[in-house]
């Protein structure tokens, strides 16, 4: 059935939360199984070939570190990272632009590149009606590299996804990155929140709105740390 009523849609990782949420999802996991920490390696021999392999065969290699674990536990990390972190990641800013068109009875369309597995528990604790991420085949034990089904849900693809949903335009959209303009464009109204110097040139450009709530950074050196950190599961919210 097709869903009714006015649509926003809102990325996810950099707009609802400062983060991307593979890397804190990583490190939650990590935290949890320090000795997954050695798998790290997997990923750094790889990116060299960043390249070659581009953004999704990256994508399957950056999921080295759950390789081996069984279907139950991934799921038990999921709905742990769920209910400790998820409640202490979000901008508190586009919580309440959620909310206010939670209220006006909007459907709200969550679309992220991150992993499906846990974009559609983040849509679920936030009050969205449908929630789209890039789809694993998991499996009841996960491979080395595991299986993306379908393409990585960016830029065009996610256009394509709300397309099978036959959602083909929005009310209002926020994103934080130039590879979501496709999503911004079958927008009404478009924000963008904290955008890098490429979209948000575009943004002034084009008088759209742009929320700039603070970051749990000071600046990209402190960024970039926190990744690191993320990337070896020494970091937590």
């Amino acid at each position: 059935m097709k869903p009714t009523g006015e649509f926003v849609l809102f990325d996810l990782d950099q707009t609802i939360i400062p983060w991307d949420t593979q890397l804190v999802f990583r490190s939650y996991v990590l935290r949890k199984e320090p000795s997954r920490r050695f798998l790290t390696l997997i990923f750094l021999a790889f990116l060299p070939l960043n390249k070659v392999l581009g953004a999704g065969g990256m994508k399957r290699v950056f999921h080295s570190y759950l390789w081996g674990m069984s279907s139950s536990k991934l799921q038990e990390h999921v709905d742990g990272f769920l209910a400790d972190w998820l409640p202490k990641l979000s901008y508190p800013e586009i919580l309440a632009e959620i909310a206010h068109y939670k209220q006006r009875g909007c459907h709200l369309v969550l679309s992220s590149a991150s992993p499906e597995l846990w974009v559609k528990g983040i849509g679920d604790a936030l009050g969205f009606h449908e929630s789209l991420g890039t789809r694993f085949d998991w499996g009841t034990r996960v491979e080395l590299f595991p299986e993306m089904i379908g393409e990585n849900h960016k830029s065009d693809e996610k256009v394509r996804r709300l397309k099978e949903l036959e959602i083909t335009s929005g009310l209002a959209g926020f994103s934080d990155s130039r590879a979501d303009l496709p999503l911004l464009e079958l927008c009404q109204e478009k924000t963008l929140v904290n955008p890098l110097s490429g979209i948000r040139k575009i943004g002034e450009e084009k008088s759209w709105r742009i929320l700039e709530p603070e970051r749990p950074w000071r600046n990209r050196f402190y960024f970039g740390l926190g990744c690191s950190r993320q990337l070896f599961g020494f970091w937590k919210p």
